[in-house]
């Protein structure tokens, strides 16, 4: 199993490149499911997700082409197979968007309930709610989603709570359907309005995404479209924390500020300096940063996914912050690792208090999560002597070659098998 090795104490600088984002590209992934003809995707994140997305699809059917340059093209022409079965789909909560587009397209679908990390309570009922008020008749049974509708029907949606993939996945159902869907409470997520600018691209007719009411005028049928992902904000995210708390100066090319503007403000008022530019974002540091507070809540409020990374940022700034976590029940696991590595955090339910120390000092630790990968390989940049993080193939479910990127901004790190 590969571990990372990292030597802390340098500071960051260069440029580097972010990738697509994972979290737009797995159901844009799994749009082309909605069309008989060719969907064409730039910008492709080379990671083991987005790897496992494509070989279900591939035993769906799906004509799978990715060429040296991170351009995907998938062909659902010879859809056969509207399955998603346990064995390919157990370690990825996101197959459950192809449950939407293979109703759509087919009239049935057989999804098994998603894996992913382990970081809490991710109900699929609000999925199957839906479509069923489009019209679907769903049973699980045997770990299995078992759906089925000659064809959906346009529907009044209200989410009681706030999902990406919810959202997502019945805007790709109701793209197909029957009339007019309207889902309200839904997410806004950057996200979400590259999924809906692809799909219209297809000949869909989405408006309203990036608000909380998406509206969808089903239409009989979609077609090709060519679409470049958007750039990974967590990435970009997990870049100028790591930059801002090793002291050192770096331009992130093929991101904008625009997509994690409340990332950026608690940067800014740790004390980093951040120059924000079309394509590109410079940001540099120096000196001690200060300890910055943070509530986790739907976008466009701060993310979820950058609340570990911050935490290792406030394990070395000046005072103390309060991290509180609305989004996921069991989030804090990597506090307890942060703590080897000489950090003081009390966890009292789903509030954390980071009380800043000197320094920190390199250790064994162990990753958790997808997150909390990152959350350690940023601790590990700036502790006094050497940290190895083990199990860290989470982190290869959401990072593009990261210690590759790293190592080109001067970081010691590398990984050992």
């Amino acid at each position: 199993m590969d571990k990372l090795l990292i030597e802390g104490g340098v500071p960051l600088a260069g440029e580097v490149s972010i990738s697509g984002a994972k979290n737009a590209a797995l159901p844009l992934i799994c749009a082309a499911l909605l069309t008989d003809k060719p969907l064409t995707l730039a910008n492709v994140p080379h990671l083991n997700d987005v790897t496992t997305m494509l070989r279900l699809l591939a035993q769906m059917g799906v004509d799978v082409t990715l060429d040296e340059k991170n351009s995907l093209v998938l062909d659902a022409g010879g859809l056969n197979k509207p399955e998603a079965p346990y064995d390919m789909v157990k370690t990825m909560r996101a197959s459950i968007l192809t449950l939407g587009p293979l109703l759509a397209r087919t009239g049935r679908a057989r999804v098994s309930l998603p894996g992913g990390c382990a970081i809490g309570a991710r109900p699929v009922d609000i999925h199957i709610r839906g479509l069923q008020a489009m019209g679907a008749e769903i049973r699980v049974e045997q770990g299995y989603i078992l759906a089925q509708a000659k064809r959906l029907r346009g529907a009044r949606i209200f989410c009681d709570q706030v999902t990406v993939t919810g959202t997502e996945n019945l805007m790709m159902a109701a793209a197909l359907a029957d009339g007019v869907t309207v889902i309200e409470n839904a997410a806004r997520e950057p996200e979400v309005v590259d999924l809906a600018d692809c799909l219209n691209a297809m000949g869909a007719k989405v408006s309203g995404a990036g608000g909380d009411i998406v509206t969808v005028e089903g239409v009989e049928r979609l077609g090709g479209a060519a679409h470049r992902i958007m750039p990974d904000r967590i990435e970009t995210g997990t870049f100028l924390v790591a930059v801002a708390l090793t002291g050192g100066r770096v331009r992130l090319n093929g991101t904008r500020c625009g997509i994690l503007d409340a990332v950026v403000e608690k940067l800014r008022k740790a004390g980093a300096m951040i120059d924000c530019h079309k394509d590109t974002i410079e940001i540099s540091a120096a000196g001690p940063l200060n300890a910055v507070s943070l509530r986790t809540a739907p976008y466009p409020a701060f993310p979820t996914d950058m609340q570990a990374q911050f935490m290792a940022m406030n394990c070395v700034a000046r005072g103390a912050a309060v991290v509180t976590e609305t989004i996921f029940e069991n989030r804090f696991m990597h506090a307890q690792e942060l703590r080897r590595l000489g950090a003081d955090i009390e966890i009292s339910g789903n509030t954390a208090v980071v009380k800043g120390v000197p320094r920190l000092d390199g250790a064994t630790v162990m990753a958790t999560d997808l997150r909390a990968s990152a959350c350690l390989v940023v601790a590990g940049l700036v502790a006094r002597g050497e940290t190895l993080i083990d199990r860290i193939y989470h982190l290869d479910r959401g990072y593009e070659h990261i210690e590759e990127k790293l190592m080109q901004l001067g970081a010691r790190i590398r990984r050992v098998h």
